[in-house]
C-alpha cells in the first residue's frame, strides 16, 4: 500500500496551480468554469473555459468562482477543485485517491473564508488539509529563509488581492492585504477605454493590453497597440490605437493603493527588523510583479532595493508544496 501523497495548491483568483514534490508545477490553469445554467452541468474548466469568456450563448456562462482571493461560489469551486485534482493526479501519476493538501489563503481572510477554502478542498477529495498564509507561501517559494529571525518582505500582486507582509521566524510580523490587484487593473483599462473612446472591450482584451503595453509610473519609450471593441454609439465593431502612456495613467490610482499598502506595512515593522529590510530589500511575486517598470517604480518610491522572485507566477504554488516539509513548524502561525 502506498502512503498518501502530498500536493500544494495555489487557489488563485486568476489561476489555480498544483505543485508536487517530484514533478514541480504539475498544473497551471485559469480559475474559470463554464456552466450550463439550465442543467447546472459543468462544461469546461480552466483554459477551455477561459476561451469561452464573453463568447458563449445565453445559457452557457463562464464564471470565476473565486473573487478577491476568496470563494464566491462554494459548489462551483468544489467542482473546479475536483476537476483540477483529477487532472493533476493523472499528470503526477498518483494512484492514491486522497492526497494531503497544503492550500494558501489570503492573509486578510476571515475565519469563515478560511473555513470555506478548507471545506472546498476537503470536499474535492483531500485527506488532510493544511492552510498556509499566501505571503508565507510566496516567501518560501521565492527561496527566502522564512524560518530564520530576519525580515523577509514579500509583495505578492495576484489576480484578486495584493498581499504585503514582513515575515520573520516562520510567522507574519506585519501585513496588509488589499483587494486591488490584476483584476482591478484590467477593470481600470475597460473603464478608461469606455470613458475616453466610447468603446466597450472585454476582460480578455483588457488583460492583453495590460500585459503588452501596461506600465507602472515611470518614464519609458512609448508603445502603441491597436485594439478592437464595440462602439457604444453605433453598436458596430471599431478599432482604436492605445498608447502605453494612456494606460499608465489609467492604472495610476490602483497602483498608488498598492504602494500605500507597502508603505503601511513597512511603517508597522519593528525597529529591530528595519535594518534587515534596508539590506535585503523587498521581493516581488505574483503576476502583477511582471508589469513593465514595476520594479524600478517601487524601488524609487520606497527607497529600498526591490527584487523580482525567480519565478513570480509560480512562487506561491512552489511555496505551498515546499511548506509540506515544515508545515508543523508553521502550523502555529497558520491558525
Amino acid at each position: 500500500m502506498l502512503s498518501t501523497s502530498e500536493i500544494g495548491i495555489d487557489l488563485g483568483t486568476a489561476n489555480i496551480l498544483v505543485y508536487s514534490k517530484n514533478k514541480g508545477i504539475a498544473l497551471n490553469e485559469p480559475s474559470v468554469v463554464a456552466i450550463d445554467t439550465e442543467t447546472k452541468n459543468i462544461l469546461a474548466v480552466g483554459k477551455e473555459a477561459k476561451e469561452m469568456i464573453g463568447k458563449t450563448p445565453g445559457k452557457i456562462v463562464a464564471i470565476r468562482p473565486l473573487k478577491d482571493g476568496v470563494i464566491a461560489d462554494f459548489d462551483v469551486t468544489t467542482e473546479m477543485l475536483k476537476n483540477v485534482m483529477r487532472k493533476a493526479s493523472k499528470k503526477i501519476g498518483l494512484t492514491i485517491r486522497k492526497p494531503n493538501v497544503v492550500v494558501c489563503t489570503p492573509s486578510g481572510s476571515t475565519s469563515v473564508e478560511r473555513r470555506a477554502i478548507h471545506d472546498a478542498v476537503r470536499n474535492a477529495g483531500a485527506k488532510k488539509v493544511h492552510l498556509i498564509e499566501e505571503p508565507v507561501a510566496a516567501a518560501i517559494g521565492a527561496g527566502l529563509p522564512v524560518d530564520e529571525p530576519v525580515a523577509n518582505v514579500i509583495v505578492d500582486i495576484g489576480g484578486g488581492t495584493t498581499e504585503v507582509a514582513i515575515i520573520s521566524f516562520g510567522g507574519v510580523v506585519a501585513c496588509h492585504s488589499i483587494r486591488i490587484a490584476g483584476d482591478r487593473l484590467d477593470d481600470d483599462i475597460v473603464q478608461y477605454v469606455r470613458k475616453v473612446y466610447n468603446v466597450l472591450i472585454g476582460e480578455r482584451t483588457a488583460e492583453k493590453i495590460k500585459m503588452e503595453i501596461g506600465y507602472a509610473m515611470i518614464d519609458h519609450d512609448e508603445l502603441t497597440m491597436d485594439i478592437r471593441g464595440r462602439d457604444l454609439v453605433t453598436g458596430l465593431p471599431k478599432t482604436i490605437a492605445l498608447s502605453s502612456y494612456e494606460i499608465r495613467d489609467a492604472l495610476k490610482e490602483s497602483l498608488s493603493h498598492i504602494l500605500e499598502a507597502i508603505r503601511a506595512t513597512l511603517e508597522d515593522c519593528p525597529a529591530e527588523l528595519s535594518g534587515d529590510i534596508v539590506d535585503r530589500g523587498v521581493i516581488l511575486t505574483g503576476g502583477g510583479a511582471l508589469m513593465k517598470g514595476m520594479q524600478d517604480w517601487l524601488s524609487k518610491e520606497i527607497v529600498v532595493p526591490v527584487h523580482l522572485a525567480p519565478s513570480p507566477l509560480e512562487s506561491v504554488a512552489i511555496g505551498t508544496g515546499k511548506a509540506l516539509q515544515f508545515i508543523h513548524k508553521l502550523q502555529k502561525a497558520v491558525r
